[in-house]
């Protein structure tokens, strides 16, 4: 196992404390067994080694990191390994990209039940459904997912700030305050601008800029080629179709998708198209609306289907509809708060009985002004007033 600790050893070293993620102070870490889900590129290598070098400050035998591809597992097995671990003084045991690895969940399963003085942290990717491996451990596992940057986050990273997170509900209220603290600091809508196009990411402080959107593609074909030829059995076919398909909705998102239509173009069945469409939604390149007042069922049509964040659209095309990004953003940034967000009758998101349209500056309220409870995000402004709100600022929820 020594190549396993000095390669650990070797990542632990160049791991700093400079930025910690918004989920680090969330996890409840006293947990036996935690998984912690996430689109590639949002940080979970880091996030899991920062853990181990920032939080734990255990001795050098008692965590252990490694990648489940690693090829130690050519010729040996998750829970010898552990095993080995454990009996050498091991306590804290840290597995990236654990969809890789054959058998995952009987192996987690078998490592719970066995050393319950051993703690457990493992990362995959967002398209991997935890409770539906093999072996249950849904009353072993806690989940979390760990999500792209916010605005909040963005500007915390990127100009040296401490900006903490507000509430929608805050929003909705104190909206002229919030805005007044932070562009009493920077200027926010050009560092907005920037986050739309290339900031969802923290790679964003490691890369050119102008490389991200090469990065973004590259993050796509991995996802399709690589975690879901793992996840959801892909052949190099299929992974060429549903590439195919994740081009037609780039050049018409936001849009109520006709099925039949779109797999014509795909040349595939409806059912596929279902298929992987929900499939593409679970590995975060995806976010679905549902019309208020319907049910959510497994395999359903979604009303409107958008890229999962603003840095897809300009990876995926050159100029995306205005429009269509400052749309793109708010849905997200709300799905990212674990709401329930709807497609509503009237303007463009439903999050409980709040409607929200979305525009320009000079965005008025004259297609909602008939309901009560309303919000206009407005893009281009610093200050709001009134229902008016900055659409920048709803990017300090998390």
């Amino acid at each position: 196992m020594d190549i396993l600790f000095s390669n650990s050893q070797n990542l632990l070293s160049q791991t700093d404390d400079k930025f910690f993620r918004y989920l680090f102070s969330v996890i409840d870490w006293n947990q036996r067994m935690i998984a912690i889900k996430g689109p590639r590129g949002s940080g979970k290598t880091t996030f899991i080694l920062q853990r181990i070098k920032f939080g734990i400050k255990a001795q050098a035998n008692e965590a252990l990191y490694f990648s489940a591809d690693h090829y130690w597992f050519y010729t040996h097995n998750l829970v010898e390994t552990a095993h080995t671990f454990y009996q050498n003084g091991g306590r804290f045991l840290f597995i990236d990209e654990v969809h890789k690895y054959p058998n995952w969940s009987r192996e987690l399963k078998n490592i719970y039940d066995s050393y319950p003085e051993l703690k457990v942290v493992f990362s995959s990717s967002s398209a991997l459904d935890i409770y539906r491996g093999e072996s249950d451990l849904s009353r072993r596992v806690i989940t979390y997912e760990l999500l792209g940057m916010s605005f909040r986050e963005y500007l915390n990273l990127t100009h040296n700030q401490n900006f903490q997170p507000v509430s929608l509900t805050e929003i909705q209220n104190t909206h002229s305050q919030i805005s007044s603290e932070i562009t009493s600091l920077l200027q926010p809508l050009p560092a907005f601008k920037e986050y739309l196009k290339r900031g969802y990411l923290p790679i964003i402080t490691e890369s050119n800029p102008e490389t991200i959107p090469v990065f973004l593609q590259q993050i796509i074909n991995t996802v399709v080629e690589s975690d879901l030829a793992f996840i959801a059995d892909y052949n190099a076919g299929t992974a060429y179709k549903v590439k195919k398909l994740l081009g037609v909705l780039a050049e018409s998102v936001p849009f109520k998708p006709n099925v039949s239509s779109i797999a014509r173009k795909v040349e595939t069945s409806r059912d596929s198209v279902y298929e992987w469409l929900t499939q593409l939604e679970k590995a975060r390149l995806l976010n679905f609306l549902i019309a208020a007042g319907k049910g959510v069922s497994l395999l359903q049509k979604p009303d409107k289907v958008y890229l999962e964040n603003t840095n897809l659209s300009y990876a995926l095309k050159a100029n995306p509809e205005i429009g269509s990004v400052r749309e793109t953003f708010l849905l997200n940034q709300l799905k990212n708060i674990k709401k329930e967000v709807r497609l509503p009758k009237s303007g463009d998101f439903q999050v409980d009985d709040l409607v929200i349209e979305v525009g320009g500056k000079n965005k008025d309220a004259s297609q909602i002004n008939h309901i009560d409870n309303y919000l206009i995000a407005a893009d281009e402004i610093e200050h709001g007033f009134g229902k008016k709100v900055p659409l920048w600022v709803f990017g300090m929820m998390y």
